[in-house]
């Protein structure tokens, strides 16, 4: 089958190799090109780092060079992007910002000191209003910004085109709206009609509703290996 991934270039390769190991062909279609944008940050009195997404990781490793401050990833992907960045205390969350809550509140304690999120100049949902809500505080630094793509890469529009493409990884609202506008923007709705579109949540569901999707399905969680089972099926 034919799958495009239209994650970041820097998660787009790997997952790409992934779906190709299961047998699949891949196109490498990203909609958001990821600057980072790292900047000296003041952990003195910080009990934990936050990250949300992998480019948040490497964000923050590009700021400070300290590695010993336990790190609180958002799900699998984000952590292995940790660990490879060589912080040392890794804990992760079940894939979303509110499991990503819990797990801080359960494992951390307000009155020990401040958090600092790693984040993007666009970010789904609220951790900090979350987290403030339980009493930490929180410090949300802005180290990278996902700058959205135009236009569809030529094998992509190629596929549509000739009605080949049997399904695309979507992996969030932002994207799944990138996407759907783009192809819009080419004339290319009807080469959908055949292809699934994999949703990591409900929410980028939506966002690909905009398109005729043949069928529009969500992972049954929200990380990349139960989007990878989703193209299985």
């Amino acid at each position: 089958m034919l799958f495009a991934v239209t994650r970041p270039v820097e998660d787009a390769v790997p997952l790409g190799r992934a779906l190709e190991a299961a047998g699949h062909a891949v196109i490498v279609c990203p909609m958001m090109d990821v600057v980072l944008q790292p900047h000296p940050l003041d952990l003195v009195g910080v009990q934990a780092l936050l990250a949300t997404s992998a480019n948040g990781v490497r964000a923050l490793a590009a700021s400070t060079p300290r590695r010993d401050l336990p790190l609180f990833a958002v799900g699998p992907a984000t952590a292995n992007a940790a660990r490879t960045a060589g912080f040392a205390a890794v804990e992760v969350a079940g894939g979303d910002g509110k499991a990503l809550t819990a797990l801080v509140g359960v494992r951390l304690d307000p009155a020990k000191g401040r958090l600092v999120h790693a984040a993007g100049s666009v970010t789904a949902g609220d951790l900090k209003r979350r987290l403030e809500a339980l009493g930490f505080s929180v410090e949300r630094h802005v180290l990278y910004d996902a700058r959205p793509r135009r236009g569809l890469p030529p094998p992509l529009a190629a596929a549509l085109r000739e009605g080949k493409l049997d399904g695309v990884l979507l992996f969030s609202p932002r994207t799944a709206r990138l996407l759907c506008e783009n192809i819009a923007a080419e004339g290319l709705e009807a080469g959908v009609r055949g292809a699934r579109a994999l949703c990591l949540s409900q929410a980028v569901a939506q966002a690909a509703r905009a398109l005729p999707f043949s069928r529009i399905e969500i992972a049954q969680t929200p990380d990349e290996a139960a989007m990878v089972a989703l193209a299985a099926g």
